[in-house]
């Protein structure tokens, strides 16, 4: 983001105009680090493509990105414990 004068703002600059916002709009002050995370994951479990996910992050790596940025919801979670218990000779689904 830059200034009508095209000079681009500081990371102090961002960061005070996000908590403004943030309060002006009534809601609960969070990390924006927090928010990253949220945002990236929201897109990739929204379909995003990986590699348009670490361009946007700036990273070089999709694996940077998707371990750091990226985590996995409930749904994501569910199944595996059905995974594990059938690795271990527990009861799969089929079976119940």
């Amino acid at each position: 983001m830059v200034h009508e004068t095209g000079e681009a703002f500081t990371i102090r600059q961002l960061r005070r105009h996000a908590y403004r916002l943030i309060e002006s709009l009534g809601l609960r002050r969070v990390r924006l680090y927090d928010d990253h995370s949220s945002c990236f994951t929201y897109l990739a479990n929204n379909g995003v493509p990986d590699h348009i996910l670490a361009r946007w992050a700036g990273h070089t790596s999709v694996k940077t990105t998707k371990n750091w940025y990226v985590k996995p919801d409930v749904e994501d979670l569910r199944g595996a414990p059905t995974v594990w218990d059938g690795l271990h000779g527990g009861a799969t689904e089929e079976q119940v």
